[in-house]
């Protein structure tokens, strides 16, 4: 049986396999977008971030629910969004900036099961504790 995961990397400009993780998912140039089958990169593509408006930083979220996105890898993440992700089936998985600083590091760690779920109480109270 095969598995399947549609993964969302925050990125800067321009994205893709190569580009440099971004900060701040809810305001990252691009999500890279990386189709994984059986722990093998199948696909590839970027998408641009959505303008928060009127509802906030749940933008993002449910712009990428709609791409079908499956989980996301992020360096923090404030509570509000964390909840939404959770509402709409989406995991979210913590890896340090610092140690993976690509899209490729991010999909190599994925793979290799090296990233923990971020659990509400890690999520960001907004006090500036998560950079």
């Amino acid at each position: 049986m095969s598995t399947s995961l549609l993964l969302a990397v925050p990125s800067n400009n321009p994205g893709g396999i190569e580009a440099d993780r971004s900060d701040h998912f809810g305001h990252c140039d691009v999500f890279t977008l990386v189709q994984l089958r059986d722990g093998a990169v199948e696909k590839v593509y970027t998408v641009s971030n959505q303008e928060h408006g009127a509802g906030g930083c749940m933008v993002p979220v449910q712009f990428l629910k709609d791409q079908g996105v499956q989980a996301i890898v992020v360096g923090g993440i404030g509570a509000r969004p964390m909840q939404g992700f959770a509402e709409v089936g989406i995991d979210v998985y913590f890896a340090d900036r610092n140690s993976f600083k690509d899209v490729k590091s991010v999909v190599d760690g994925m793979v290799g099961n090296k990233f923990p779920l971020i659990r509400p109480d890690q999520a960001c109270q907004g006090h500036g504790n998560c950079h």
